[in-house]
């Protein structure tokens, strides 16, 4: 869905981080220089923006109003 603002396991700030990460591996990047790079140095954080999926997209086009 939208990435969480702090890792779940270790409450390290990730949701700042994502827009940038995101931006460089579309245009081609290493994703393990990338997170590098912006000082993501844990495996629970590293796993949280590589394991992230967008869905947001997906469920707003099944969202009703009334």
């Amino acid at each position: 869905m939208i990435i969480p603002v702090r890792c779940f396991t270790c409450g390290a700030l990730i949701g700042d981080k994502w827009q940038k990460f995101s931006d460089r591996v579309k245009r081609g990047e290493d994703p393990s220089k990338v997170l590098d790079e912006l000082n993501i140095k844990r495996y629970c954080c590293r796993r949280m923006m590589l394991s992230h999926v967008e869905l947001i997209d997906e469920v707003l086009k099944y969202e009703t109003y009334g």
